[in-house]
């Protein structure tokens, strides 16, 4: 297990170097820089204070050079400072950090607790009544825009109804409130975007387990299983589900990289101050340190869920040797 662990993060290394050349390379060629960003709007802006930004900026250097000017600080767990205000990228990304990992859990946690039942269930009861409405449902929830979704909550819920609010994390005023009050106000808060998370999520989730549940519950293991006369609880649950966990462990794999990520289309509409809209108010001010942050901890955290993934596996199924 150790020399597994040592190999795959001796791996990592190389990948994550690749990663961050293709990125930085990639950001500095799409149109528009954060000094174009930060003049085009200022009609006194001369040439000279153009000039004197990017130098400020490090602009005036060749691509290479700022790329291992970034890999240095990099080193030394230094993503530089924010153009836009100034303030290290770090601390501007573990202030959003909490809100952004604690809505995330809570969207996963909700899709996969009505995704399993719903998948199971489905492929139980093939062709049934029910798998054909969670198969009708599951579709729209897939097929819908989480935008257009969010739009229409937050007329009917927010607008309509007046019943939640339809922005940010907590009230103008939460200086009186007690512990459970706050938390109930943050609950109210975020209740939409972890509902269309969650609802967006179950989709994909519940299909890939009814999909799989079908073609392990035709397996040679589960036919005998039931001759041997095993409830059918215990040849669903116990013999045929594990082996079908195999594809939801890869989409738990690929789910970290979502949990500092987040939605930035949904945090954005809902003005959640989390890393999503981090990301986008970074991307449209050209704000390049801000933006490799971002892009290299998705990075390192995609690569960290493919190899938990990989663990995953080895624990679910035996068969699988990490050799």
């Amino acid at each position: 297990m150790l020399k597994y662990l040592a190999r795959r993060l001796a791996m990592m290394v190389p990948l994550l170097i690749g990663i961050t050349i293709v990125t930085f390379a990639v950001i500095h060629l799409a149109p528009g820089n954060p000094v174009e960003v930060a003049t085009e709007m200022n009609p006194k802006a001369s040439a000279q204070a153009r000039e004197n930004l990017k130098k400020l900026y490090g602009l005036d250097k060749p691509l290479h050079v700022q790329y291992f000017n970034w890999v240095k600080r990099f080193a030394k767990l230094d993503f530089g400072d924010s153009y836009s205000d100034g303030r290290p990228v770090l601390a501007k990304i573990v202030e959003r950090l909490p809100t952004t990992i604690k809505i995330n859990v809570l969207e996963l946690l909700g899709a996969f607790l009505v995704a399993m039942p719903l998948g199971i269930i489905s492929a139980v009861r093939r062709n049934s009544l029910f798998d054909k409405a969670t198969t009708v449902t599951v579709f729209l929830g897939f097929s819908m825009p989480s935008f257009w979704l969010g739009l229409l909550l937050m007329i009917f819920f927010g607008v309509k109804l007046g019943w939640l609010p339809i922005s940010g994390i907590h009230n103008m005023d939460v200086s009186g409130m007690g512990y459970f009050a706050l938390q109930w106000d943050w609950f109210r808060h975020v209740i939409l975007i972890v509902s269309i998370g969650a609802f967006g999520g179950l989709a994909g989730i519940s299909r890939y387990i009814r999909s799989n549940m079908l073609e392990v519950v035709r397996q040679d293991y589960i036919r005998t299983a039931r001759a041997k006369g095993l409830p059918e609880k215990a040849v669903i649950y116990k013999h045929a589900l594990r082996n079908a966990l195999m594809p939801v462990i890869t989409i738990l794999g690929l789910s970290v990289p979502g949990l500092i990520g987040g939605s930035v289309i949904l945090e954005y509409l809902f003005a959640i101050p989390g890393m999503g809209q981090l990301f986008w108010q970074s991307v449209t001010a050209r704000d390049y340190p801000l933006v490799m942050g971002n892009l290299v901890i998705g990075a390192v955290l995609t690569l960290v869920g493919n190899m938990l993934a990989d663990l995953s596996y080895a624990a679910v199924d035996p068969r699988v040797k990490l050799s």
